[in-house]
């Protein structure tokens, strides 16, 4: 009998739903693509290698962006106050007073290297003229002196640019420090099938420049003192003593 649809088989039904199923997931991912559209073709034809052409017309473009709404909610990293100290805004000096000298805060942020070894050549700059520290930081063979010379120069680039700094070296560190950064955790395999935690560190770089001459002793307790000024202490610590039984 012509004409007569020959009956299907449950193998045959069963692929067809799975066909559809396919092609319906095939759909809503392309949805969610982002300035990359997805080839959207009949699963029959993705399920056959030797047809590689695909149709014009069956392919999507979608504007829909699904990732923003993500990045959105993400917690955000690195330091958010420190920057915040060159928005601050002071009233005009008096007259006759000495005008407030400019200053810059700067930071470098998620170096590849330890807080804890960073803290030897942020401690090198502090209290040095900007000239002299980039000068000490070409002679410091750490991997650390790099970053800190680069955070240098461009925070004294900031200064003359936004912060209306006559001469560039006419400017010193008055703070120089490092914060902990961003730690990956990693397993390292050891013997007889054991692991060990690798933690790869990274810090943030913060420095300060401020207009004018530094000081003659950036930590004046701990200067060297003088031969009156030691005599002077000597005296004082033996006129606050006191002598038990005395009148």
């Amino acid at each position: 009998m012509q004409g007569a649809v020959p009956p299907t088989t449950p193998a045959q039904e069963i692929r067809e739903f799975g066909l559809a199923a396919l092609e319906s997931s095939l759909f809503h991912l392309s949805l969610g693509t982002i300035q990359r559209p997805l080839l959207c073709t009949s699963a029959s034809k993705l399920l056959s290698p030797s047809d590689t052409t695909t149709p014009s017309s069956l392919v999507q473009k979608s504007t829909l962006h699904t990732s923003a709404g993500n990045q959105s909610w993400e917690r955000p990293r690195g330091p958010r106050k420190w920057l915040v100290n060159n928005q601050t805004k002071f009233e005009p000096t008096p007259f006759g007073e000495q005008e407030r000298p400019a200053y810059v805060c700067h930071v470098k942020e998620n170096i590849k290297y330890s807080p804890d070894k960073m803290w030897y050549v942020a401690c090198l700059v502090r209290g040095m003229k900007i000239d002299d520290a980039i000068h000490q930081l070409q002679f410091v063979h750490k991997k650390g002196a790099v970053a800190v010379r680069e955070a240098l120069e461009e925070a004294q680039e900031l200064a003359v640019r936004n912060h209306n700094v006559e001469f560039k070296s006419n400017l010193w560190v008055s703070e120089s420090f490092v914060g902990k950064g961003l730690v990956i955790k990693g397993f390292r395999r050891h013997a007889r099938r054991r692991f060990g935690q690798v933690k790869y560190k990274h810090c943030h770089y913060f420095v300060t420049l401020e207009e004018g001459e530094p000081p003659e002793h950036y930590y004046p307790n701990s200067r060297k003192l003088t031969p009156q000024e030691m005599l002077e202490e000597w005296l004082e610590s033996k006129r606050q003593r006191t002598i038990p039984m005395s009148l």
